[in-house]
């Protein structure tokens, strides 16, 4: 034990070169599971994984995709300018499980779905089928790019400043690795890299509350109780005009994990590899109260890194009205530089897993999506199939890299910016599922497409009216507006 904590308590720096160890051996255990996960291969392999996954294997490997490197480093900075309400928002995701369980998940095995916007085809017809399928390709797209973009940022900083490779190297590099061991098994491989993510990504946060609470001379006990007490300790917002107002929150996170889990090709892509229906509802109830745990978790992780570093006279930027300026920060600055040798070495694996998780499965859903509802490939050759496969994979590999560039010196939390975009792009998705399962109601085809890309336009203008005439902010709710415009609009056209 006295030689665990001396360890612990040493600040041996890393330096670049052990992290480019520690990057090497962490893909080398990626590239054995490709190896292993890559025998037995029929040519839907890469898109369904054969549908033979242990759910409880892909329950807990979709936290760490659920998590990724904007939970592992956003969500413990932001407490400081947003308290805890961000868990309001946590909150509604647990009741959204709920109907993705028992609506959606029985819908798509009914239907044997490999996209899932193949239902928008059976429902409603050719033109919303596509609409449906390129919004989810538009949202992911930049859902993955901001996640990475955040990962890349930190091993930008870590290692690759010191050899002097430029940024848009860094992400080139990250996209080829990603390849590299996902492009012959894709989603059957990604079921068990993104269970060691999730590992190393909590962890990552476990072994730094030990170090900090070992520094501070917290018991567990007095830990919670200073997490408790705090300041940001403040869950529960009921100010009507805040964007961070509990009913805001609470039905945002209800629509929004309807939106971005049940409605997303990424997320689903992994639940329907499970073997039957009644698998596949497991394991997205119990990702769900994993997910919520962990988050809590990071939350809980903010708020010690406060009081560290407030203990330790670590000054952070502050801007003149008194909120806090670059949060994301705050993770990386403390774990490299302050917490000791343990506490960089998991963050530095924490870190590899979020780039690694941010983008694999991504590419994967999107390559899926774009190749049976843009490409159906689904009756062409395995020849075909292949080729067809690797050349999405690398025009999406293009987009995601195009998009990380336009956002690299965007300030804040990335987290509330992945939220804000979701309520954009994902609304009209929404919209579409939710008429086509509770109503029938047929539509005039031809027509859903400038309806659903005119209502984010609309609920942009409305939400900049509704601060500026009444100083209330929709926040997270767009998505609730967005969907709800794209409802009326559909029923306009209805035949």
């Amino acid at each position: 034990m006295i030689i665990l904590s001396q360890f612990i308590k040493s600040h041996y720096v890393l330096n670049p070169t052990s992290i480019i160890i520690i990057i090497a051996l962490y893909f080398g255990l990626l590239m054995v599971i490709s190896f292993f996960t890559s025998k037995k291969n029929s040519d839907d392999t890469f898109f369904t994984g054969d549908r033979k996954s242990p759910w409880y294997l892909v329950a807990f490997g979709m936290v760490g995709a659920g998590l990724s490197g904007v939970t592992f480093v956003s969500l413990p900075g932001m407490v400081a300018n947003n308290n805890f309400y961000f868990y309001q928002f946590i909150l509604g995701n647990i009741v959204g499980y709920f109907f993705i369980a028992f609506v959606l998940t029985p819908l798509y095995y009914k239907l044997q779905l490999v996209s899932i916007y193949t239902f928008l085809k059976v429902r409603f017809g050719h033109h919303t089928y596509k609409t449906g399928s390129l919004f989810f390709l538009v949202s992911q797209s930049f859902g993955a790019a901001l996640r990475l973009m955040l990962a890349a940022k930190i091993l930008q900083y870590a290692v690759f400043d010191y050899f002097n490779v430029p940024f848009y190297l860094t992400i080139i590099i990250i996209l080829i690795l990603v390849w590299l061991y996902t492009n012959k098994s894709g989603i059957k491989t990604i079921v068990w890299t993104d269970t060691m993510q999730t590992i190393f990504l909590i962890l990552g946060a476990s072994i730094t509350i030990y170090v900090i609470t070992d520094t501070l001379n917290f018991s567990f006990s007095e830990s919670i109780q200073n997490i408790i007490d705090h300041e940001y300790f403040k869950v529960f917002n009921w100010e009507a005009t805040s964007g961070n107002n509990f009913y805001k929150q609470f039905i945002a996170g209800i629509l929004v994990a309807i939106a971005m889990i049940g409605l997303d090709q990424n997320m689903m892509q992994k639940t329907l590899t499970c073997k039957n229906v009644w698998d596949a509802q497991k394991n997205t109830l119990t990702y769900s109260i994993i997910l919520a745990l962990t988050q809590f978790l990071f939350m809980g992780l903010g708020v010690l890194m406060y009081i560290y570093a407030n203990e330790m006279g670590i000054k952070l930027q502050i801007a003149e009205n008194g909120t806090f300026l670059n949060t994301d920060n705050l993770f990386p600055n403390l774990a490299l530089n302050h917490l000791g040798t343990l506490a960089g070495i998991f963050f530095i694996l924490g870190i590899i897993a979020a780039s690694f998780s941010s983008v694999d499965s991504a590419l994967t859903a999107l390559t899926t999506s774009f190749t049976y509802d843009f490409l159906d490939i689904s009756n062409k050759s395995s020849k075909t199939k292949k080729k067809l496969k690797n050349l999405v994979i690398i025009m999406f590999s293009v987009t995601i890299f195009v998009i990380i560039l336009a956002f690299s010196h965007s300030k804040g939390d990335v987290i509330s910016l992945i939220f804000k975009v979701a309520g954009y792009t994902y609304g009209p998705l929404l919209g579409l599922y939710l008429l086509g399962m509770f109503s029938k109601i047929k539509l005039k085809d031809k027509c859903v497409p400038v309806i659903c890309l005119s209502t984010p336009i609309i609920t942009y203008f409305l939400g900049q009216f509704s601060i500026s005439a009444f100083n209330f902010d929709f926040g997270f709710i767009n998505i609730a507006i967005n969907a709800s415009l794209t409802v009326v609009g559909l029923i306009l056209i209805k035949k």
